[in-house]
């Protein structure tokens, strides 16, 4: 059998890996594989032998000034996608397994155009976020957002990702849903029940949808012995761990900031994954934070996992945060806020799942000692 993957990273982040280890897998059984991308390639060998880029950087940036002026999120790069359907056609898959189809790299109406032109064909798609049945945004709880369920318009979202000038909202919904509709032999996948439910109600509700949550690797995340807090002079201290790979007032950035002034100093927070700019503020703002920039050093990030006294994840949006069940494997427990699909994240009995309130988060942590 031969499998064809896309997604827009390949290697890169959560979704990155998940696509290599379906390869991996896949191939191990026997069958050809190929991942098709469209932003990044670790440049590990696997990365390199499964990986065919569709587009080059131009294309790229060109799709995000497209988008910017006139909020078409994937309905650019259709030179990028004919050029790469012509190479899917002489690769003729007899699956196709889909997972991030935006970031700015695919024209999803081809895309979909060739797909329904293959009706033989077993498709597969992983759902890791909401843009597939939106008319913008990837999430909406964060703004309490419902209109996706009948028809977007005039969306609250336009300076979130996707970034737009200008709100095409109304006319994406309709496209997405006339070009993601009706499509022969697909299932939909979902890394989270409360994904799932929200695809029930919106108009992919006419697929099959099956619930396959996240994995992590035990072989690598679990508990390690280190010196991370005896290094950074907090050993006397409770380390409270944060990692993100972005940092905003969604991932619970000013939660932790306003959480920092309500500890007394025999706790001391660690944040992983700022920018520049992040840690500057933080150590004029709130100096009791530690705040770290990201690390691509797996092993270091599982050191900080381990050396911390509980791990902490005040999101506001997330579909299936892994962050959660990194830090568990690392024997730590979890505080995370009942949001979204986090809840079916924590498995230890002493990690929590609270409601989102900075009084009730730091309530919880006391409880930790």
């Amino acid at each position: 059998m031969r499998l064809l993957i896309i997604n827009s990273v390949l290697g890169f982040g959560s979704t990155g890996r998940i696509a290599l280890d379906i390869a991996k897998e896949y191939k191990a059984n026997g069958h050809e594989v190929k991942i098709a991308y469209g932003r990044k390639l670790n440049d590990s060998e696997d990365a390199q032998k499964y990986g065919i880029r569709i587009g080059n950087s131009i294309d790229v940036y060109f799709h995000v000034a497209y988008t910017r002026l006139t909020d078409k999120h994937g309905l650019a790069s259709k030179r990028a996608t004919k050029e790469f359907l012509k190479w899917a056609d002489e690769y003729n898959p007899d699956m196709l397994w889909l997972h991030n189809i935006h970031d700015y790299y695919i024209n999803y109406e081809l895309l979909f155009e060739w797909i329904k032109k293959r009706p033989q064909m077993n498709v597969r798609w992983t759902l890791h976020d909401c843009w597939s049945f939106t008319g913008h945004c990837s999430h909406f709880a964060y703004v309490k957002c419902d209109r996706w369920k009948t028809g977007c318009d005039h969306c609250p979202q336009l300076a979130q990702y996707p970034k737009s000038m200008i709100d095409n909202s109304k006319s994406n919904y309709l496209r997405k849903k006339k070009a993601f509709t009706d499509v022969k032999n697909m299932t939909l996948i979902t890394p989270s029940n409360w994904l799932k439910n929200l695809v029930k109600e919106s108009f992919l509700s006419e697929y099959p949808v099956e619930v396959v949550y996240n994995k992590i690797d035990t072989e690598v995340f679990k508990t390690t012995a280190n010196s991370f807090k005896a290094d950074h002079g907090i050993a006397d201290k409770k380390m409270i761990l944060g990692v993100a790979s972005v940092w905003n007032s969604r991932k619970g950035l000013n939660d932790f900031i306003d959480l920092s002034k309500l500890l007394g100093e025999k706790y001391k927070i660690v944040l992983v994954g700022l920018t520049n700019k992040q840690i500057a503020n933080i150590q004029s703002s709130a100096p009791s934070i530690m705040a770290l920039p990201r690390t691509a050093n797996v092993g270091e990030l599982v050191k900080m996992y381990s050396a911390a006294d509980v791990f902490v994840n005040p999101t506001y949006e997330d579909t299936f945060p892994s962050v959660n069940m990194e830090a568990e494997a690392c024997g730590t427990p979890v505080i995370t806020y009942d949001t979204c699909g986090c809840a079916e994240t924590v498995k230890m009995c002493n990690s929590k799942v609270i409601k989102q309130d900075v009084n009730v988060l730091y309530d919880n942590i006391c409880k930790h000692e």
